[in-house]
């Protein structure tokens, strides 16, 4: 998990630890430890996957934060991350990828990373 995300492991485990210290370890441990981990897929075309679901998904804002920011430390792009959701749309629908770049936005604006290239 700090191979990819920037060292928020801590942070994670430390916010459950009062409430759900098993779900903390379960996310660390498969999620990270056995799924990251596996070989065939890189760590961009992991974080690619991840935005689309969590996209698909809606509702997790919170966790495409933290993925948009795992995205950008492994190398992707803004244009590449920006791109994701748009394409994203046309399966996902327009409301669930304007969510996701509302995020990205904050995201971005965080790392001075506006404007975004647009292609």
């Amino acid at each position: 998990m700090n191979a990819v995300d920037g060292g928020s492991a801590p942070a994670v485990m430390e916010n459950l630890a009062d409430i759900a210290p098993a779900l903390a370890h379960h996310i660390v441990a498969f999620g990270f430890g056995d799924i990251y981990s596996r070989p065939g897929l890189d760590p961009k075309q992991r974080q690619l996957v991840t935005l689309g679901i969590l996209t698909a998904l809606g509702g997790c804002e919170p966790q495409l934060e933290v993925h948009i920011r795992t995205s950008l430390n492994v190398g992707l792009t803004p244009t590449e991350i920006v791109e994701a959701f748009t394409h994203a749309a046309g399966y996902a629908g327009f409301p669930r990828a304007l969510n996701a770049i509302g995020v990205a936005k904050r995201v971005f604006a965080e790392r001075d990373l506006l404007p975004v290239e647009d292609i």
